[in-house]
């Protein structure tokens, strides 16, 4: 069995014959489950050794599923970087994989989801003959009798989740260019399923963004152009194309480059950068720009404006709902960071960083002018804020809750460049998370950080704790033990607290103090514990600092915690080449909460 394809369209139908779904770049697959769930690429390819997580979830369903065996579901496998978009590249690699060790490496950083849109088979029974709108209802009751997800949410671990149906484009549409999906699917809702079959029935319509390049070479064995910007003063390729040119324009251009430009071998010309075009494309894949197409001649560009810096932006466009104030302000004048960079990285960064926004009375320090400059916090926002930023009233201050993107890139056109977050969000008095700063005397003993979270470590390994470590962005360590929601007051985590740090000093006196007064710490790493408490804030994982270098609040893995770690490591730049390397290792910082042993450790505590 192969799948019914999608057929292209440049424009949305309209009307109440249709559906829309979100377009994920991901593998179309086929899921087929008698005995054994069994992953089926388009082109019939097993993909069970590459995709164990999705087994693997297969399997520990098995005794709820089993009754409703055989099924076929049809779908996608994505790795979803928002509710919207699938990181293609990394879906991509995963396919190339082979050797068992290196999958499962892949799979703890980069997990893979299953998204089901169609229900083919049914306890045996086909459903081919059924129109979509009673297939999508069959697949909602099928989900719905084994709880799993009705709606697709990134951070849920559940590796099966159905797609989102939707009866008006627009909603839908506007979430695609917001978040950076790659398009919309409409559906015809009295289609049948046909395998194999482009029709009419199933259309895709993309999110087509246009990156400026300037030709570069024509090739005549294949009538293919050549397109580049600069990165560092050097021409970088990013693009072949042919497709999208008209007959006219093929014929122009390529007696402009046989007439003007010089041959270089017996197919291939080049000219001096001097024509910029426009070419349509859904991504860029770290090499070349993804299913490029011609869009039109740019001739109000000048070559040296196309460059490398501005095809990032233009491959992630702003929302319309934020308006942009000076993007090329400068923000942090030793590292040359403008504004429209730090856009750029919380762009990139949001889905990493919203879980610990989302719902939380913010408290941010705005710098006006850039570090180093003036700056002032704030945690009451007036009544201008825009239509679209949600806002909490706390006795005196307005608070913004930063809820999805267009916040955060409201808050950082604002240059409100430290987003602090208090220690549990709105709809709960009690904390959701203990969190332990480690704050040595300079940057220069960060060591001392260093050695107290180790010790920290074995402390909560004994207790059996699972717990998670970032860089302050500054100078110290911060490390943080999630907790069930509604489960335990500050006064219970106090007594945690208090205990793990007395013990610290107990055992390292010359090290460690938890002596509030700086003038009496004696050059030693403090241990706040009173800082977490009702009230008080931290700063957010992922957020930067208004330091001379804006170094970031970073996410770690506990095996990074060693003598060689540094915080200058943790820059914007460094930041958004580390998360394509390693994930989030505060990815399942939620999912571990039932693991947690903290009633019995709290228990032994007040016993003792």
């Amino acid at each position: 069995m192969k799948p019914m394809l999608l057929t292209d369209a440049t424009e949305i139908p309209l009307g109440k014959d249709w559906l829309y779904e979100t377009k994920y770049d991901g593998f179309r697959c086929i899921l087929e489950w008698e005995s054994e769930p069994i992953l089926k690429s388009r082109n019939g390819k097993i993909l069970n050794l590459m995709f164990p997580e999705i087994i693997d979830f297969c399997h520990k369903m098995y005794e709820q599923i089993k009754s409703y065996l055989p099924i076929t579901l049809d779908g996608e496998l994505v790795h979803l970087t928002n509710d919207i978009n699938s990181n293609f590249s990394v879906v991509q690699l995963r396919g190339r994989m082979r050797n068992k060790d290196v999958i499962q490496n892949h799979m703890e950083q980069f997990p893979c989801h299953y998204i089901a849109f169609d229900l083919l088979v049914n306890k045996g029974e086909d459903q081919f003959d059924l129109s979509l709108t009673k297939r999508k209802q069959q697949l909602k009751k099928l989900f719905q009798k084994l709880h799993l997800p009705l709606s697709i949410n990134y951070e849920n671990v559940q590796r099966l989740q159905a797609i989102d149906v939707y009866m008006d484009y627009e909603s839908l549409w506007n979430q695609i260019v917001v978040n950076n999906g790659e398009g919309v699917i409409a559906k015809r809702k009295n289609s049948m399923w046909i395998s194999e079959k482009r029709t009419g029935n199933w259309l895709k319509i993309k999110n087509w963004k246009f990156v400026s390049v300037i030709l570069t070479k024509f090739d005549k064995s294949n009538n293919f152009f050549h397109g580049a910007v600069y990165l560092n003063k050097e021409l970088v390729e990013i693009v072949t194309f042919l497709h999208g040119l008209k007959e006219e324009e093929l014929k122009t251009l390529s007696k402009l480059f046989q007439t003007n430009g010089k041959k270089v071998n017996k197919n291939i010309w080049e000219i001096e950068p001097s024509i910029c075009v426009d070419i349509a494309c859904i991504d860029f894949d770290g090499k070349s720009l993804r299913e490029p197409r011609f869009h039109q001649f740019n001739f109000e560009k000048e070559p040296l404006d196309c460059q490398w810096q501005h095809m990032q932006r233009q491959l992630f466009p702003l929302p319309e709902k934020v308006t942009i104030t000076h993007p090329d302000k400068p923000v942090w004048l030793a590292s040359g960071v403008q504004k429209d960079d730090y856009l750029f990285y919380l762009q990139n960064i949001s889905s990493f960083i919203l879980p610990f926004l989302r719902d939380r009375q913010l408290t941010v320090i705005r710098y006006p002018h850039g570090v180093p400059g003036e700056s002032f916090y704030q945690k009451n926002f007036p009544d201008t804020v825009p239509d679209f930023i949600k806002t909490e009233q706390l006795e005196d201050n307005r608070y913004v809750m930063c809820n999805d993107v267009e916040s955060l890139l409201w808050l950082g056109n604002q240059l409100a460049l430290e987003l602090h977050i208090p220690f549990q969000p709105i709809y709960t008095s009690k904390p959701t998370e203990i969190v332990f700063d480690l704050d040595p005397p300079s940057v220069n003993e960060f060591s001392m950080a260093v050695e107290a979270a180790l010790r920290m470590k074995a402390i909560f390994d004994h207790f059996e704790l699972p717990s998670f470590v970032k860089t302050s962005g500054g100078k110290g360590l911060q490390i943080y033990i999630p907790l069930p929601l509604n489960a335990y007051s500050y006064e219970d985590t106090r007594v945690f607290t208090k205990f793990v740090c007395d013990f610290l000093c107990e055992q390292e006196p010359q090290w460690f103090t938890t002596e509030r007064l700086k003038k009496n710490r004696k050059n030693k790493l403090y241990l706040d514990y009173v800082q977490h408490h009702e009230g008080k804030t931290i700063i957010a994982p992922y957020s930067t600092r208004g330091n001379e270098h804006g170094f970031v609040a970073t996410p770690l893995k506990w095996e990074e915690v060693s003598d060689s770690l540094k915080p200058d490591f943790f820059t914007i730049p460094s930041v958004l080449e580390r998360i394509k390397k390693i994930g989030n290792p505060f990815r399942d910082i939620r999912q571990v909460v039932e693991e947690q042993k903290f009633e019995k450790v709290l228990h032994q505590i007040k016993e003792d």
